[in-house]
C-alpha cells in the first residue's frame, strides 16, 4: 500500500491498528485505503440501503463481510467501515449491529464495545504517527487548522479535532452542545479536571450565537472571559479563546483553547 522507504519516527507504543499501518508500510494518509486493509484482514465491502442501522459486521471464522448504509455521506461510510474493523478485531464471533447513535458517541464508557471500536476507528483513520509531525508546526489548533488536517485525513473535523485534543499537544478542550445543553466534553490531559464546563451555553459566548443564530461562528478564534464557560470560582480572573463549528442543525462543537498558563496549574 504505501511505498519503501525510511517510515516516521515515533517515541511512543504504537496501537494496534497504528502498527497494522506501519506493517502495510503506509506513510500518508492519502495511503490508508481501507477497502484495501479490510480485504487484507478477510472482511469484505458491501453497500446498500440499510433502515435500522448504520453499519454492521457479520463474520465466520476469519472472513467478515461488512455492510455501511449507502445513504450516509462518505466520510460517515469511512469512519462507519474503520469502526466494524474495530469490532472485527475485538470483538470476533458476535454479530454487530450499529445504530446512527452508537456509532461516534462520545458519551459511551471506555470499556462499551462501541466506545471501543470508535478508538480503534479513531486510531486507524487519524493514527498519531502521521498526525503529531502536523502539529509540530502548528502554534495553535485553529478550525481552519482542523478542517485542513482533517481533508488530508479524509476525516470528519469532530473526530480530527478530538484526536488533536487526545494529543495532549495542545492545552484544549472540546465541547460539544445541542439546543438542550451540553452532550458531552473532551479535554486534553493537560487542562486540569477541577476546569468543567457548564451544562448550559452563556448567552454571551459566540457559541451561543452559533448554535441558536443557525449560523456558523467564522470569526476566527476569539478571546472571552473563562467564566463563560466554567462556574469555578476565579474563573472571571482568566480568558480562554473560543471557536466554534457545526456539526448538524442543532448541534455544534466548539475548541476551547487555554492561553493562560496559570489556567493549568492544579
Amino acid at each position: 500500500m504505501g511505498s519503501a522507504g525510511s517510515r516516521p519516527v515515533v517515541s511512543r507504543r504504537l496501537t494496534l491498528p497504528e502498527q497494522l499501518l506501519q506493517d502495510f508500510g503506509i506513510e500518508r494518509p492519502e495511503e490508508i485505503d481501507l477497502h484495501a486493509i479490510a480485504w487484507e484482514l478477510g472482511a469484505r465491502i458491501k453497500y446498500r440501503e440499510l433502515h435500522s442501522c448504520e453499519a454492521r459486521i457479520v463474520g465466520q471464522g476469519g472472513r467478515a463481510i461488512i455492510t455501511v448504509d449507502s445513504k450516509a455521506t462518505p466520510r460517515r461510510k469511512r469512519f462507519s467501515i474503520a469502526h466494524e474493523l474495530g469490532h472485527w478485531h475485538h470483538h470476533r464471533g458476535r454479530c454487530l449491529i450499529c445504530r446512527t447513535d452508537e456509532i461516534g458517541n462520545r458519551r459511551r464508557s471506555v470499556t462499551d464495545p462501541e466506545r471501543v471500536a470508535d478508538d480503534y476507528a479513531s486510531d486507524l483513520l487519524l493514527p498519531r504517527y502521521l498526525l503529531e509531525p502536523m502539529l509540530k508546526a502548528c502554534p495553535r489548533p485553529t478550525l481552519k487548522f482542523v478542517r485542513e488536517t482533517a481533508e488530508a485525513f479524509d476525516a470528519s473535523a469532530t473526530a480530527t479535532a478530538l484526536k488533536i485534543v487526545e494529543t495532549d499537544r495542545f492545552p484544549i478542550m472540546l465541547v460539544s452542545h445541542s439546543q438542550h445543553g451540553r452532550a458531552w466534553f473532551r479535554r486534553a490531559p493537560s487542562v486540569p479536571e477541577h476546569w468543567f464546563p457548564k451544562q448550559e451555553l452563556d448567552h454571551e459566548s459566540f457559541a451561543f450565537a452559533a448554535l441558536f443564530g443557525k449560523n456558523e461562528d467564522k470569526g476566527g478564534p476569539r478571546r472571552i472571559g473563562a467564566d463563560a464557560w466554567f462556574d469555578r470560582r476565579g474563573a472571571d480572573d482568566f480568558e480562554i479563546y473560543e471557536e466554534t463549528f457545526r456539526v448538524a442543525a442543532d448541534q455544534i462543537c466548539t475548541i476551547l483553547f487555554f492561553n493562560d498558563s496559570k489556567m493549568l496549574r492544579e
